[in-house]
């Protein structure tokens, strides 16, 4: 017996089937194990386009905890916490959190030197003609600090988010066409990078430490050209990383801690900065290459 069809619909419905869809926009198919390398490349890309078409070679990124606030805020999510201790007294989660709270309510400075710097930068900032762009991974804290201090000197400013599974979006400064988003640590931290001028770490954790040394290990090896690194917060640094403890025990060498330099006010990290590249007479003109610069 013949089933009859009604070919109009059937014609119609392979034009909706799963298998129709060209292969750009199946993101069912771009999703899969094996298309990975496309979505690095992708990831690459669209960055690398976006801020090559608009002339972006030179940045300062800053690198610092998404958990110091500004001293405003500050308070209001200590007395948050204070109010929901005393309901729920018995609570040894809201306690533990009150008790990082504190300890982090003195940090609030960090959070005003990274504003300034970033606002000294975009307002100073020039390197051969080409202007330093601020870089941060456009979350809360520092980074959000650094992008709302290039904001309010006019300037643009660069974040790259990451997606994380406690879900953090972008800080309200990061300007529109340079927020990105990124699913790949490896790629995002290409970005951060491949134009840097400068990187000054401010007291952080372990996706701080993660950047830093990256960079440090980049620059010791070669594989990027030798720039300012500035570890902000002298004290918090000398007390958590004994850097030349690792020299003793040969596991660097002394020549690796003249890598970094450590400054304790914005204008003391951006004379390091201006200072390294008046001294290395570094002109800054456009490369194909970005941070191409060679140092004698």
């Amino acid at each position: 017996m013949s089933v009859k069809i009604n070919l109009k619909q059937q014609a119609l419905s392979l034009t909706k089937s799963h298998a129709y869809r060209k292969a750009y926009t199946d993101a069912t198919f771009l999703s899969r194990n094996e298309l990975r390398p496309v979505r690095l490349q992708l990831e690459l890309l669209k960055t690398e386009m976006a801020l090559s078409e608009s002339g972006i070679t030179s940045t300062v990124v800053v690198f610092g905890s998404a958990r110091i606030w500004s001293q405003e805020e500050s308070g209001v999510r200590l007395g948050a916490l204070q109010k929901l201790v005393r309901k729920n007294p018995k609570n040894l989660v809201l306690k533990a959190r009150l008790a990082t709270a504190k300890k982090l309510v003195p940090a609030a400075k960090y959070y005003e030197e990274a504003r300034k710097f970033a606002r000294l930068v975009s307002e100073q900032g020039s390197l051969g003609g080409n202007k330093l762009i601020i870089v941060t991974g456009g979350g809360p804290g520092i980074m959000e600090a650094a992008n709302r201090g290039a904001y309010e000197a006019g300037a643009k400013s660069v974040g790259l988010n990451i997606t994380l599974p406690q879900e953090q979006g972008p800080n309200s400064y990061v300007s529109p066409e340079f927020c990105f988003r990124f699913h790949y640590f490896a790629v995002r931290k290409m970005h951060f990078v491949m134009r840097a001028r400068a990187l000054v770490a401010f007291p952080g954790g372990f996706g701080t430490m993660d950047e830093l040394f990256e960079v440090l290990t980049l620059v010791q090896t070669g594989k990027k050209r030798r720039l300012p690194i500035i570890l902000f917060g002298r004290k918090y640094w000398n007390d958590v990383v004994n850097f030349r403890n690792m020299a003793k025990w040969g596991y660097i060498s002394y020549e690796d801690l003249d890598l970094f330099k450590f400054a304790d006010t914005a204008e003391e990290a951006w004379k390091i900065i201006v200072d390294f590249y008046m001294r290395h007479n570094i002109t800054g003109k456009t490369h194909n290459n970005p941070g191409s610069e060679k140092i004698n």
